[in-house]
């Protein structure tokens, strides 16, 4: 959802409704293609996580959870959706987020307007340019975003910055690596062509959408914001800038944080056991 939201006030209403069309389709197909060539096929059980979202009262094993579910009271639980959404949503995604406005800003301020329309533009080989540049990358959904605008902004077509919006938070060099080992190379393979095959399927298609309609992705990005009022936007911005120094700052004092050396403590010296008398010593 986060996600969602920062795309439409950063994008345009078409990347919004396309980016988790396009997702749940691309999840769908490499799922199902999974299934397809699949070797090995034991059921297995699986266990859901049925503890209770509000407080951890319960494991779901030992209560019902129908009986559960009426609980808490409807207070409780909104208490507890703003607390996750303020607090530890947030707290995730905060750096992820100021790094990606940074890197966005930096492309805006240093990159000629020109230089993408000249040299990259649309097509298949922009997708295919933001396909290799997005797979290796290691950046969260969030960040993605802003990078996206800028990229649109500096004459990207649409349907790369979707690509690169796909490919960017679904795959890097850590987590291929980890889908390796539980997955195994035949079903990250699968993943990873599912991911590169319709992402720049459905980026053509996005090209072809704003073309039939006549829209300019560089004239309405960003647009969103104009129906929000000022003085709104000014709140949400400081609201934002507010929940940010906690996590920021916790971040910060992690990356300068050294571990001091301790010298090692002597080792205990522990009595001895007298002879047994059951046996030989």
């Amino acid at each position: 959802m986060d996600s969602i939201s920062i795309t439409y006030a950063l994008l345009d209403p078409i990347m919004t409704v396309a980016r988790p069309v396009v997702a749940f389709v691309t999840a769908f197909v490499a799922g199902l293609t999974e299934n397809l060539f699949s070797y090995n096929r034991q059921d297995r059980e699986i266990m859901p996580d049925l503890r209770c979202p509000v407080d951890g009262c319960c494991d779901g094993v030992n209560c019902d959870p129908e009986k559960h579910s009426r609980h808490h009271t409807f207070f409780e639980k909104l208490r507890a959706g703003f607390g996750y959404a303020f607090k530890d949503l947030w707290t995730d995604i905060a750096a992820w987020f100021l790094f990606g406005l940074l890197l966005a800003g930096l492309i805006t301020v240093l990159i000629p307007d020109d230089i993408f329309s000249r040299y990259l533009g649309s097509g298949l080989p922009a997708m295919l340019l933001m396909l290799a540049v997005g797979i290796p990358l290691y950046i969260c959904a969030t960040a993605s975003t802003p990078i996206a605008a800028a990229l649109i902004l500096k004459g990207v077509s649409p349907g790369a910055a979707l690509v690169f919006l796909l490919a960017g938070p679904a795959t890097n060099l850590a987590s291929l690596t980890v889908l390796v080992g539980t997955l195994g190379k035949r079903a990250t393979a699968i993943y990873l062509s599912s991911i590169a095959v319709c992402s720049v399927i459905f980026g053509l298609v996005v090209d072809r959408i704003y073309g039939y309609w006549g829209f300019s992705a560089q004239a309405i990005v960003g647009q969103a914001s104009e129906v929000v009022p000022l003085w709104l936007q000014w709140a949400g911005a400081l609201v934002v800038v507010g929940l940010s120094i906690k996590p920021l700052y916790r971040l910060i004092a992690s990356r300068l944080k050294r571990p001091v050396n301790k010298a090692p403590k002597p080792p205990e010296m522990v009595p001895l056991s007298p002879p047994s008398s059951c046996g030989p010593t």
